[in-house]
């Protein structure tokens, strides 16, 4: 598999969330705004190449019959070595994330890319592999918190300089002065209908996409 295939894939046509509906449960729990998603979506591809990596390079080291629990501690020690590294050096992103954090253990995107890629490729396309698809995923969670953010407070990364560090504060923007907003779309129901907004906007993207790309095959080649 190239690499162009291998990033096209982890960034929009096997995305983690919009293609394969993984990790839903963060997805919706920290997405009330575009700062924890980012925040969550770091974390996560950290954890994504690490693993993709360590089980790559030992591959041929471990025994079919016990690979998923081998590859289950091999995924915990590195989620255990992010959150203690969240805590330490980012703490009030460490509060807002909370037990979400150690639930990447049991996000099955990171074993599935274990199980499904790493353990059948050489450790530069795991480890490209591992990033692209977090990548991905960091951006459906920016995306979704994107629009829940927007349309329930009228702003955009707000706080970021305190949960993501002082170098992020160029991200934070008021879009809409004096906006009341609405409350739903930050509380869960507002992560559902944004979801499903922008899963249907995928799809209609997809087949549009698909139709022109059958159009231009399809029209006849001038001499």
């Amino acid at each position: 598999m190239t690499y162009t295939r291998i990033t096209r894939d982890g960034l929009w046509d096997n995305n983690v969330v919009f293609a394969q509906m993984l990790a839903l449960c963060p997805l919706l729990a920290v997405t009330g705004s575009a700062t924890n998603g980012l925040g969550m979506g770091l974390a996560t591809t950290a954890v994504l190449i690490g693993s993709n990596m360590l089980i790559s390079a030992l591959r041929h080291f471990i025994s079919a019959e016990v690979r998923i629990p081998v590859y289950i501690v091999f995924i915990a020690t590195l989620v255990t070595l992010v959150d203690m590294s969240l805590n330490a050096w980012a703490h009030d992103l460490y509060k807002v994330l909370g037990l979400f954090i150690a639930l990447i253990v049991v996000n099955c995107a990171i074993l599935g890319r274990a199980e499904a890629f790493a353990s059948k490729n050489a450790v530069l396309s795991s480890a490209i592999d591992g990033l692209m698809m977090g990548l991905g995923f960091t951006f459906a969670l920016v995306l979704l918190g994107s629009v829940r953010e927007i349309l329930g407070s009228g702003t955009l990364f707000a706080q970021a300089h305190l949960l993501l560090g002082e170098s992020f504060a160029f991200l934070e923007t008021t879009l809409i002065p004096n906006y009341k907003g609405y409350l739903l779309m930050i509380l869960p129901p507002g992560g559902f209908l944004a979801l499903g907004f922008l899963l249907a906007g995928k799809r209609v993207l997809d087949r549009r996409l698909a139709e022109r790309t059958a159009a231009i095959n399809a029209a006849p080649v001038s001499a």
